[in-house]
């Protein structure tokens, strides 16, 4: 079999189980090849070595990546033209101890769309998001961990508003990771003079209702961010935090200025996805279930507006105000309660925020 068909293969079988990455990684006897279901890691079936670097040498050729270089990270991307759907192909490489790479692939389907309906656990979570986005100016931050549906929960609720209410939208990313025809999507390309900075301003002439910065990773992103936000414009952007009032706090790390923040910020959230139980299966659901390619996974949230949002900003000044607002974890006890996910996945989002909470108090995990 030609590595072509083998990696056509590999594809079709990711795609096929709903695969949000498949990892191929180098072992000392061979490689090993893994797909990420419902956000854990599944072993998928181990490749001899000779197999393994050609597939990898093919998937970097596919995303015009240099094949002679294995000592540095390289990444890049290329499109899949499979029936009935096109899927974008993410390709990352990384360079190991054995002198070989591993490889991930980040399978980004048109094919996974979702109603406004669907991407929220408890309905009454979407029709506040949607509330938010009827603001004509302001910064809406959705924040998270990654894989957590940041991305996927913003296009759904802007795609939406922007068929209904017939707003114009235009997006800023570095990559343009989920391409949609609603929107008009500009790619940060630095070699050719489109920095977020340049792109931006052309942006803003554009007559724009609606901008999506793709992430805000630093002190420009975030000023260009809140700097499109006081023009009066609505721009949503996504964050890397814990929980929602720490947006308030990363974007005082960027050097964002606190009265900055209080003039355009309208709502933070702040998501996890959580993988529901199976009627037939319960906790466990096999791959052989007729329920097992149905939509398993759904979005709780915390939502950061209103008078929550600003004992929060007063809290970021120095006031020491008791006040209470619907956690991450009272959403996970709710879905508990209501028989929608097991204790396990609110077992595991504990530990993480404890280890997290461990680890900024100096303790070191071995």
């Amino acid at each position: 079999m030609s590595i072509e068909k083998v990696a056509d293969l590999l594809l079709e079988q990711a795609i096929k189980l709903n695969a949000t990455d498949i990892h191929i990684i180098p072992r000392q006897d061979d490689y090993l090849t893994q797909f990420r279901l419902y956000g854990r890691l599944t072993p998928h079936r181990p490749l001899p070595v000779t197999i393994g670097e050609r597939l990898v040498s093919h998937f970097k050729f596919m995303a015009s990546l240099d094949i002679g270089e294995k000592r540095k990270p390289q990444s890049g991307s290329f499109q899949l033209s499979i029936p009935h759907h096109n899927t974008s192909l993410r390709i990352s490489t990384l360079p190991t101890a054995n002198s070989r790479e591993s490889l991930v692939i980040r399978i980004l389907s048109d094919k996974k769309t979702f109603s406004v309906d669907q991407i929220s656990l408890f309905p009454n979570s979407a029709k506040k998001l949607m509330s938010l986005l009827m603001h004509s100016h302001g910064l809406l931050l959705f924040t998270g961990p990654t894989g957590s549906g940041k991305s996927t929960t913003m296009y759904t609720l802007v795609e939406k508003c922007a068929n209904k209410d017939i707003r114009n939208v235009i997006t800023l990313e570095d990559p343009v990771e989920i391409k949609n025809e609603h929107f008009l999507q500009v790619q940060v390309n630095e070699k050719a003079g489109i920095t977020y900075s340049t792109g931006l301003k052309a942006i803003l002439r554009h007559d724009p209702d609606i901008i999506i910065v793709g992430e805000i990773r630093d002190h420009e992103t975030a000023e260009i961010a809140v700097r499109a936000a006081l023009t009066g414009h609505l721009v949503l952007s996504t964050l890397h935090t814990r929980d929602a009032k720490g947006a308030i706090y990363r974007l005082l790390e960027f050097g964002i200025k606190l009265n900055e923040i209080e003039q355009t910020i309208i709502g933070i959230t702040a998501q996890r996805l959580v993988t529901l139980i199976c009627p037939f299966c319960g906790d466990q659901c096999s791959k052989y279930c007729p329920h097992y390619h149905e939509k398993r996974r759904a979005a709780v949230y915390e939502l950061l507006y209103g008078k929550s949002l600003q004992h929060v900003l007063n809290e970021a000044s120095g006031e020491n105000v008791p006040y209470q607002y619907f956690t991450l974890k009272e959403s996970l006890r709710k879905g508990i309660a209501l028989g929608y996910i097991s204790k396990k996945e609110y077992d595991r989002w504990v530990f993480e925020t404890e280890e997290a909470n461990l680890e900024r108090a100096g303790y070191v995990f071995k």
